[in-house]
């Protein structure tokens, strides 16, 4: 069921659901939903499974013209919506029908939205995912970014029986200075006064900075003397935070499958929806912690999300 007409696509807003798994070793990173709690909550809020495609743009926003009846909602950073040009809420589910048009405005804080509709959008299924990785020209929307024109086609689902949103208290903040927990390693000994400056400064996110991974510019991390600068390669893991020859840190991201540089630490992912809504100019600190106390992290983010569901339901 044909569903979206793309009239103003944004810079880059591709199709994406939880990624892409199992292929590393082939080359092919998971890619798939940056900031997953914004993603999952955009397909709650439209009645759909948690793993369904939905829009991810980036910073610009978008225009697009509905071609049949359903229920969207937008998530993630904060921007003006409009419905025919009269404002709706974000984190909020609102009715479309044929010859609407939503426009999503740039973005006032964070970085990334997420776009839901009934049923889900519809592309083909490759490597068990509908996520766009652009690297290989696999997934989304033949591979690519969207275009003007483009049409895009939802899959089956029910409407609402009534509109469903994210209570206030619930929605994330997307300060412009944000902190990330970090366990040191797993080459946390190739660094000494490296671990110091790394916990302790002020680092910005530079104009380098996409789903591949976040550079920063800050005081350069010095590698322990006589330390090598480089390792032999090895898989990647999403938040590793690579320390090359010259210092300046790079975080990995969703499309990144091995690494030959240095990790002094792993952001914990729990705090990857927090870094995948900065953008370039945003500030970034590090607090270490550690891996059990990851795990707690985890488990209550986990819980968060089992109870914003639940309520959902019990309201729908």
């Amino acid at each position: 069921m044909e569903i979206f007409k793309i009239k103003l696509p944004g810079p880059y807003t591709t199709v994406q659901d939880r990624g892409r798994y199992g292929y590393q070793q082939f080359g092919i990173p998971p890619a798939g939903a940056l900031d997953l709690f914004s993603y999952q909550i955009a397909n709650l809020l439209v009645g759909n499974k948690e793993d369904a495609a939905v829009l991810e743009t980036t910073i610009m926003g978008l225009e697009i013209e509905i071609m049949g009846e359903a229920d969207l909602a937008v998530t993630g950073a904060e921007a003006a919506i409009t419905l025919n040009n009269h404002p709706v809420r974000s984190w909020s589910s609102f009715r479309v029908k044929m010859g609407d048009v939503v426009k999503l405005g740039p973005v006032k804080s964070g970085c990334r939205n997420y776009i839901g509709v009934t049923g889900g959008i519809d592309v083909p299924v490759v490597m068990g995912s509908r996520s766009c990785y652009i690297g290989a020209k696999i997934g989304g929307y033949n591979g690519r970014i969207l275009g003007k024109g483009d049409v895009l086609k939802r899959g089956s689902g029910s409407l609402l029986s009534r509109p469903r949103h994210l209570s206030e208290n619930l929605i994330p903040a997307y300060p412009s200075e944000i902190l990330l927990r970090a366990v040191p390693g797993p080459q946390d000994s190739y660094f000494e006064e490296g671990i110091k400056t790394f916990f302790e400064s002020q680092f910005v996110v530079s104009t380098y900075a996409n789903r591949m991974g976040y550079r920063l510019e800050g005081p350069p991390i010095l590698h322990r003397e006589g330390a090598e600068k480089s390792i032999i390669s090895e898989p990647s893991l999403i938040g590793g935070v690579q320390v090359p020859p010259d210092g300046q840190a790079i975080i990995l991201l969703v499309e990144q499958t091995v690494g030959g540089y240095t990790k002094i630490a792993t952001v914990i992912s729990s705090d990857i929806e927090r870094l995948s809504q900065a953008k370039p100019g945003d500030k970034i600190r590090f607090e270490s912690t550690k891996l059990e106390k990851a795990h707690v992290f985890c488990r209550e983010q986990r819980e968060r999300l089992q109870v914003i569901r639940d309520g959902l339901e019990r309201n729908a």
